[in-house]
């Protein structure tokens, strides 16, 4: 009953991280748009259709290489394109076609947006468009650089001072940057604020993920652990809706910050783990966050640290020799994961399963918005098809084995990447079902890849090998967005990357071992021996107490 109650506490404030990380798709939308002129217009014409203003336009205009002509209440007749405008030197009957001396212009007097669909957005309110169009484009590669430092900072400061005051520091924090968003008075401000906002997030998304999995047994680990990330989806399926109900960014922003402010109000109450305590040394603390849970459990006997401790204490001496404790004291860095071509091979490719999973992650749900129909219910959708998906990599990695899910998955987002290229753009429906078949593939692979990660590799290096790879995974994400952008090349520029990447991945996955049912190695040369390979590593390390997620919060998967 305690651990339910601290797990779906923890997990529900991760809806607030899938918020924020795809709040932008909606918020930094680009409308149709025509340079601004001044004085009154009078009559409006494109193509063969008239009207006495731009708005009555926007509905007819079908093409942004299109131009707007457009009469003022002074006799003069001006083309409008997105970029510059045109006076025309004869002011003849208003017709489309002109042939005429014209003198351009460029938009000087700002530009007319098409508020049908979006009453306002960031790139309405300060003009991101033409020359300015390219720190549109930023918004979103900086809130993943955000992404990618706050987990570092925030994992090392949860490692010193605690889980539960990272939590605390990072839920607040993500409700205060997020309403704050909404009032940043420029550019240059809305990307400050969005980038801590980024970094808060980040940092609750890996601290959440350590303190439930310290408090869950190891029966219900595994399913606990990845379905922090179906909460993270749920959050994408917030924005959808959010979306489609507020059409003004700011009002948006504030909307979504405030979906979680239950969280914020209670989360004081979460206690520290007991890991982190008894770490510290903090016996006295532990005992009393054990209590609780004994107490909440309806446990008679509760566990007394003391008699823990002793019992530690005498296993650890009795296993130790002298040349054991100088051998377990060795430092480990990056190099350990290349000691030879067994391991090197296994880090390339566990690296590549990382950065792949983020890129099409994020390529799948950016891109989303564009797949034509309603762009509400494609992200609502994109978000909900990670719910089974899940579910289905719990079931696969326990019945199949860690490689045999993964592989399958892989290759089958590259296949559903490259039949996307051969549906016809009018085929809209069809469209979506492949895009979430997409997403669906490369969710499953994305979600087991750090449970086969950890089991790869020995205890001396599991952390380390894990948070590079988280690393990897991060600078996917903040590729992503500039991966998305490529549509502007080609249509399926994005998949094309994201299929030749997910192919890649699937054949290298061949080559790693499987790991279902194999007891966990401690060192280098069992890590080695567990892919067939007699090479020797240096750097011996007599077996330990393995604790498979470690106390260590450098990971997660988004």
């Amino acid at each position: 009953r305690f651990q339910a109650f601290v797990y779906f506490a923890s997990v529900f404030q991760a809806m607030s991280c899938g918020i924020h990380y795809l709040a932008s798709v909606f918020m930094a939308v680009t409308p149709n748009f025509v340079c601004d002129i001044p004085g009154n217009v009078s009559r409006v014409l494109s193509y063969n259709s008239s009207g006495s203003s731009v708005e009555d336009i926007w509905t007819l205009w079908t093409s942004t290489e299109n131009y707007i002509v457009v009469q003022l209440e002074n006799g003069e007749t001006w083309e409008l394109n997105q970029c510059s405008r045109s006076k025309r030197e004869v002011n003849s009957d208003l017709t489309y076609e002109y042939k005429g001396n014209k003198s351009e212009f460029s938009c000087s007097h700002g530009f007319l947006y098409d508020h049908t669909k979006w009453k306002s957005t960031i790139v309405t309110e300060w003009d991101l468009v033409c020359d300015r169009e390219w720190l549109a484009k930023l918004i979103q590669p900086t809130f993943m650089l955000g992404v990618l430092i706050g987990a570092v900072i925030f994992g090392d400061i949860a490692d010193r001072m605690g889980r539960r005051r990272v939590i605390w520091f990072t839920s607040a924090g993500q409700f205060v940057f997020g309403v704050a968003v909404a009032f940043t008075f420029d550019y240059y401000s809305f990307v400050v604020v969005r980038f801590l906002l980024a970094m808060v997030s980040s940092g609750y998304l890996v601290v959440a993920f350590v303190y439930v999995t310290e408090f869950v047994g190891t029966k219900a680990r595994t399913w606990a652990s990845m379905h922090v990330h179906a909460f993270f989806a749920v959050g994408v399926m917030v924005v959808a809706l959010v979306g489609f109900l507020i059409r003004t960014w700011w009002v948006y922003q504030i909307f979504l910050s405030i979906t979680t402010l239950p969280f914020v109000l209670c989360c004081w109450m979460l206690p520290e783990t007991p890991f982190w305590l008894l770490s510290e040394e903090r016996y006295e603390d532990a005992q009393k966050v054990i209590d609780i849970m004994a107490r909440w459990n309806k446990v008679s006997t509760p566990c007394k640290i003391s008699e823990l401790c002793s019992v530690q204490q005498d296993h650890l001496g009795s296993g130790r020799t002298g040349a054991n404790d100088v051998s377990s004291t060795k430092k480990h860095n990056i190099l350990d994961l290349f000691c030879n071509w067994s391991i090197a091979r296994r880090t390339i490719t566990v690296w590549l399963v990382w950065f792949t999973g983020s890129l099409g992650y994020y390529v799948f749900s950016l891109s989303s918005v564009n797949l034509g129909g309603n762009e509400y219910l494609n992200l609502f959708l994109i978000g909900a098809v990670e719910l089974p998906c899940y579910v289905v990599a719990c079931i696969g990695m326990d019945k199949l084995g860690r490689r045999n899910t993964l592989i399958p998955f892989l290759l089958s987002s590259a296949l559903i990447c490259v039949l996307i290229m051969f549906i016809p753009q009018d085929f809209n429906t069809l469209i979506i079902l492949a895009n979430m078949a997409g997403k669906f593939s490369i969710g499953v692979a994305f979600g087991l890849i750090y449970l086969y990660t950890a089991e790869l590799y020995p205890t001396i290096v599991r952390s380390l090998a894990v948070g590079s790879g988280s690393m990897m995974c991060r600078v996917g994400s903040v590729v992503a967005p500039f991966c998305v952008y490529l549509r502007s090349v080609w249509i399926f520029m994005p998949l094309l990357l994201v299929g030749i990447m997910a192919l890649l991945s699937g054949i290298l996955t061949i080559m790693l071992p499987e790991t279902l049912g194999k007891p966990l190695t401690n060192t280098l040369m069992e890590a080695t021996e567990l892919g067939r390979n007699k090479e020797n590593c240096s750097g011996k390390t007599p077996p330990e107490k393995i604790e498979m997620f470690g106390q260590g919060t450098g990971n997660t998967e988004k």
